[in-house]
């Protein structure tokens, strides 16, 4: 009789990546402090880390925006390309209320509301790493298949971070 090993349990992003059909690969690692430190356990570059962000449009009205770990938001581009005069970010409380997910670890995938989704222009291409709903865990991914499984909006939404 052999020794049989647990299935590791899938990340909490990983049921909607399969039930979407976005091909991905999951990679586990410790916490990290920096950009620098989880491009290094992840295995790519700094700029292919992608910051999901939530945004506030209105009361109970919000939005993830994808953004590579080397840019920010540029607030004047993304609240014209909402046509909106006004946005804000929530505190870490709210954001886990509205998507399931800490800061952190937040991801569009699996989240408990589908918020429209807004990736920057830049990710278009590229292959990138994003969370996966928890600490210590993120998936690969095609970019070009997570917008499009998200029926994200890619536009240019963000500036050289510095």
């Amino acid at each position: 009789m052999g020794i049989s090993t647990p299935e590791p349990a899938l990340a909490p992003a990983e049921p909607a990546l399969i039930a979407a059909g976005v091909g991905y690969r999951l990679v586990r690692h410790r916490r990290v402090g920096s950009l620098a430190e989880a491009a290094a356990l992840r295995g790519v570059d700094p700029a292919d880390i992608i910051k999901t962000l939530v945004v506030r449009r209105g009361e109970d009205d919000f939005l993830f925006v994808l953004v590579p770990g080397d840019r920010e938001i540029a607030w004047p581009k993304l609240r014209a390309h909402l046509g909106v005069n006004r946005l804000s970010m929530p505190d870490a409380a709210t954001a886990l209320a509205v998507t399931g997910y800490e800061r952190g670890t937040i991801t569009p995938f699996g989240a408990t509301t589908a918020w429209p989704v807004i990736a920057d222009a830049t990710i278009a291409g590229r292959t990138i790493s994003l969370g996966a709903g928890e600490h210590g865990a993120s998936v690969t991914v095609a970019a070009d298949a997570a917008v499009a499984a998200l029926g994200a909006d890619l536009a240019d939404v963000s500036d050289p971070a510095g």
